[in-house]
């Protein structure tokens, strides 16, 4: 894009870390650049636009955001290409979903334009932070938090927005061991599961430990009506290949509408694939497993990417995924590809800053 048409105040580092960072050997989430956007929202509007050194927030014991979770956050992915321009996958379907996670936790909105040009600036400011090793990205992590010092339930009159990015590799580094459940609940009609926000992460926590322990990487959610049905894991989309035919949760109030996962979606399509966005139970997919009809089952979502199975667990019984995943190489091979520029784009998902 072209220079940007809303005034920024840059403060910039007097002494860059990067020299301190290790970019052949990245763990995700641990490393962070050397800038971070502020925005503030007060009297009404968002104003005190600025990028500033990135470093520790100052805020009061009484926090809102601390006591009743008024969060809502995104995370993309920028690229370097072979010929140096920086890329970023889809960022305009991440500032419309943070508009709709915003809007339920009643939270002023950020201004898709704003969203952009601040992202935008941040990179340009920070690109020797992209990293250009295989399966390496910047990862942009956009948040909104509430910052009234007020211990009473409202919506918060005060709102801080923040982008900060960090160099990171792979987030699953092998096939993943997921376990389908029924107990707990992620997230249910009419409550916050297709938004964005905090509190639906902190709920996960305790189940996905008690997986972990029995080892398995992740959860495979079901509705929180019935548990009947499979819904989603906690850091991806699910999509099932089964019998030539690959199948996903359809986007509702209780699953998040994957970006990387609709991306996969369009993909298939465009290949003449068969694509059914439905309700899958888990009787449906036991049956295929048995039937042999099982042939790649993988998550999508913008830190793993295309994740894929090798084994899920049901009630002590373990189903084995087949070793060979040719579909799931596929999508990631062509999702990489359009990401770095190695082949054309038709459907304008890559944004050159």
């Amino acid at each position: 894009m072209s220079s940007s048409t809303i005034e920024f105040d840059v403060k910039q580092v007097e002494q860059s870390k990067i020299s301190q960072v290790d970019f052949n050997n990245i763990e995700f989430g641990k490393v962070y650049s050397d800038h971070m956007f502020v925005a503030e929202y007060a009297d009404g509007e968002w104003k005190d636009f600025r990028i500033e050194p990135y470093a520790n927030l100052s805020i009061s014991p009484a926090n809102a955001t601390l006591h009743y979770a008024q969060s809502v956050f995104e995370g993309l992915k920028a690229y370097k290409t072979d010929s140096g321009d920086i890329h970023v996958f889809r960022p305009q379907a991440n500032a419309k979903r943070m508009v709709i996670s915003a809007e339920r936790m009643c939270i002023p909105p950020i201004p898709e334009d704003l969203f952009m040009e601040a992202m935008s600036e941040l990179l340009r400011l920070d690109e020797a932070w992209i990293p250009t090793r295989k399966d390496t990205s910047l990862y942009i992590r956009p948040v909104i938090f509430a910052d009234d010092p007020y211990v009473g339930i409202r919506p918060s009159m005060t709102y801080k927005f923040l982008i900060f990015t960090g160099p990171v590799g792979a987030y699953y580094s092998e096939p993943v061991n997921v376990k389908i459940e029924t107990h707990y609940t992620r997230a249910a009609s009419g409550g916050v599961g297709f938004a964005k926000t905090a509190g639906n992460y902190a709920a996960s926590l305790y189940p996905a430990l008690q997986a972990q322990k029995e080892g398995y990487h992740q959860l495979i959610w079901t509705d929180g009506k019935e548990h009947k049905y499979i819904e989603e894991a906690g850091t991806m989309n699910l999509l099932f290949y089964i019998d030539d035919t690959l199948i996903t949760a359809p986007a509702g109030d209780s699953i998040l509408n994957g970006i990387t996962k609709d991306s996969v979606l369009t993909l298939a399509r465009d290949w003449g694939m068969k694509v059914e966005e439905r309700r899958l139970s888990i009787d449906e997919l036991l049956e295929a497993f048995k039937a042999g009809k099982v042939q790649e089952a993988f998550g999508a979502g913008t830190a793993a990417t295309i994740s894929k199975i090798k084994m899920i667990g049901f009630e002590g019984e373990k189903y084995d995924l087949p070793t060979e995943t040719p579909l799931a190489d596929k999508l990631f091979q062509e999702l990489d590809d359009i990401k770095m520029g190695r082949k054309p784009d038709p459907h304008g998902w890559v944004y050159k800053v």
